[in-house]
């Protein structure tokens, strides 16, 4: 596919899939911290699985980078309330502050950019610390909240099924996309080969996604899962 084309088209799922949950939340029809998980972790696969669009010149990484890089930016002005947006304000943030959107967000985009140009689709580091931080951390807060568990004795704000949660969102979102990229002889086989390094980045994830950091674990999970990638892949 023409590279360009795909670029729209990966825009056009993205956004697309940002504003039927801004909408839902909008209409009352989910809770918003709810529609902001939503979004949290169905963005990433979806981005990732666009990635297969791109035909394969040297400047694909950097024109599909642009999309969460323009969304990141709208996410920005909407956060300073230069942008004013009551549905993605109500989607995203955590008590209809925009500054909120100025946090978790915005530093979830920013990983997003920069794992795409440093990792692309020719190294599964980089799309394995993505699904952690949207299959781990989302799965985290809409699982914990709902599943009566003991509190964790160094964060009193986490649980052990939060937690927990941590490990299987991450790794079952991550080992769905390496299945896809393996099937498609993207990576090279045998996919049962990926079990063992997803599992420890999924263990090393969890744990740092435990600590009694606020709004920053879209960042310290993130690097965590690929520094441990280094090691494992």
């Amino acid at each position: 596919m023409n590279p360009f084309l795909a670029t729209v088209l990966t825009l056009a799922a993205a956004v697309g899939w940002l504003r039927i949950m801004d909408f839902a939340a909008h209409q009352g029809w989910i809770e918003s911290r709810l529609s902001r998980k939503i979004i949290h972790i169905g963005t990433g696969p979806i981005f990732v699985l666009c990635w297969l669009l791109f035909p394969g010149e040297w400047y694909d990484r950097y024109l599909a980078a642009l999309v969460p890089a323009m969304i990141t930016v709208q996410f920005a002005l909407i956060g300073l309330g230069i942008i004013k947006d009551e549905a993605s304000v109500k989607a995203m943030s955590r008590t209809g502050d925009p500054r909120d959107i100025l946090r978790g967000p915005l530093y979830y985009g920013i990983m997003f950019v920069v794992l795409t140009i440093a990792f692309w689709k020719d190294n599964p580091i980089g799309m394995t610390a993505l699904m952690m931080m949207c299959g781990g951390d989302g799965v985290a807060d809409v699982i914990g909240r709902r599943i009566q568990s003991p509190k964790l004795a160094w964060s009193r704000e986490k649980s052990v099924a939060g937690m927990l949660s941590v490990f299987l969102g991450g790794v079952l979102l991550s080992l769905f996309i390496l299945g896809v990229y393996a099937a498609l002889s993207v990576f090279p086989g045998p996919f049962p080969g990926y079990f063992l390094p997803v599992f420890v980045i999924g263990l090393v994830s969890m744990a740092v996604e435990s600590l009694p950091h606020k709004d920053i674990d879209n960042v310290t999970m993130t690097l965590a899962a690929v520094l441990v990638g280094w090691l494992m892949f």
